[in-house]
């Protein structure tokens, strides 16, 4: 898909600088589907389609500041191409921490016994219990039914964002409620 400047892109670019909320729907129409196909060759479709929203929401929020040196559709696909790259640093941050974590909490569990396990999934159950229903539900779906955010946000008609929220607020107040026995719980929440 090669394009220099194109009069069309132009025109919308310059319209959505305006503030034009009509040309901002037909660029995200434009380049939604070609932006997230470009962004999957990287990236799972789901952090593709999120990658893009987000690209796309940036240029509307910073429409009346940002400059374009190259043509919109390049800049778009540069865009795209450095926020997938930054997303599989992440990813591969967090595979990497998760498994240092892991392997240190199964080398501390040798030692714990099976009542102190059963008293601990006790106090697992009982601080999941007091957390807010929306959070709970989104928390117990997310780790014990393996359900992603998009299949969640789907089930209870909200936003992947909203999910997100709700479980980075249920995982804050569990580990404020389990703040004593966190070492030795996260191992069994995360199998």
């Amino acid at each position: 898909m090669k394009e220099n400047h194109s009069p069309d892109n132009d025109f919308l670019l310059s319209a959505v600088q305006r503030g034009d909320l009509k040309a901002f729907d037909a660029l995200f129409r434009r380049y939604y589907p070609v932006l997230c196909a470009y962004g999957h060759r990287f990236v799972d479709l789901e952090d593709a389609e999120e990658i893009v929203e987000d690209s796309l929401l940036w240029i509307w929020e910073n429409r009346e500041t940002f400059i374009i040196e190259s043509s919109l559709n390049s800049y778009l696909f540069k865009m795209v191409y450095r926020r997938a790259l930054n997303k599989l640093a992440h990813i591969d941050a967090t595979q990497r921490a998760d498994t240092r974590f892991y392997d240190e909490m199964q080398e501390m569990l040798q030692d714990t016994d099976y009542y102190q396990i059963e008293e601990l999934t006790k106090q697992i159950e009982n601080a999941i219990a007091k957390l807010p229903e929306s959070y709970r539900e989104a928390f117990v779906m997310h780790r014990f039914r393996d359900m992603s955010y998009k299949e969640i946000a789907e089930t209870l008609g909200v936003s992947a964002k909203t999910v997100d929220y709700r479980i980075q607020q249920a995982l804050k107040q569990l580990r404020m409620d389990l703040k004593d026995y966190l070492p030795l719980l996260l191992p069994l929440l995360i199998s």
